[in-house]
């Protein structure tokens, strides 16, 4: 039995400097259990669009890493916001990456979590559910389970600390 700890990739689907959905990422590495070690992922937006033409030798490095780290990873965290009712492209573009090539997706069988936080008051609820159907199509294990974070720019101080503790806990459970 190793003594290593359980590691999870968080990743934030928004490039927004300061993202909501990047700070509920760095909330839960902060909140994680005892024996959870998380490595965020803050390099999504540098991922080029996905190209069957840059697969094999053409891969770029980026890429290379992407998949390295989600595969070093014992589970995913993400995080995303809802661009007109569905997860934003670069979130889309990164998973179908993560996919490739066909039938070696590094994410067949990885244990996949996802939260969503906005301003409004349904905390992304739309663009969870997209990014638990794209994770489920490529072969995650993916946490049936939503957990809406509304009204994001009330929630957060200025350290990032969650003000509402009730959401914080939640966070946390989501997160065991």
């Amino acid at each position: 039995m190793s003594n290593s700890p359980f590691t999870i990739l968080g990743i934030s689907g928004s490039l927004r400097a300061s993202s909501f959905n990047s700070l509920v990422v760095r909330r839960a590495a902060a909140v994680a259990p005892d024996g959870v070690e998380f490595d965020l992922y803050d390099d999504i937006g540098a991922i080029p669009h996905f190209s069957q033409d840059l697969e094999g030798d053409a891969t770029p490095a980026i890429v290379d890493e992407f998949r390295n780290r989600i595969a070093e990873a014992d589970a995913i965290f993400v995080a995303t916001p809802e661009y007109n009712g569905a997860i934003p492209g670069v979130l889309k573009n990164a998973l179908d990456w993560a996919s490739r090539p066909a039938g070696q997706s590094v994410l067949a069988d990885k244990p996949a979590a996802v939260v969503g936080a906005s301003p409004g008051g349904r905390g992304a609820v739309r663009g969870q559910a997209d990014a638990r159907k794209v994770l489920t199509a490529i072969g995650a294990e993916v946490v049936q389970q939503e957990l809406p974070i509304a009204r994001a720019h009330e929630l957060f101080d200025e350290e990032g600390a969650m003000q509402d503790q009730e959401s914080e806990n939640a966070l946390a459970e989501h997160i065991a």
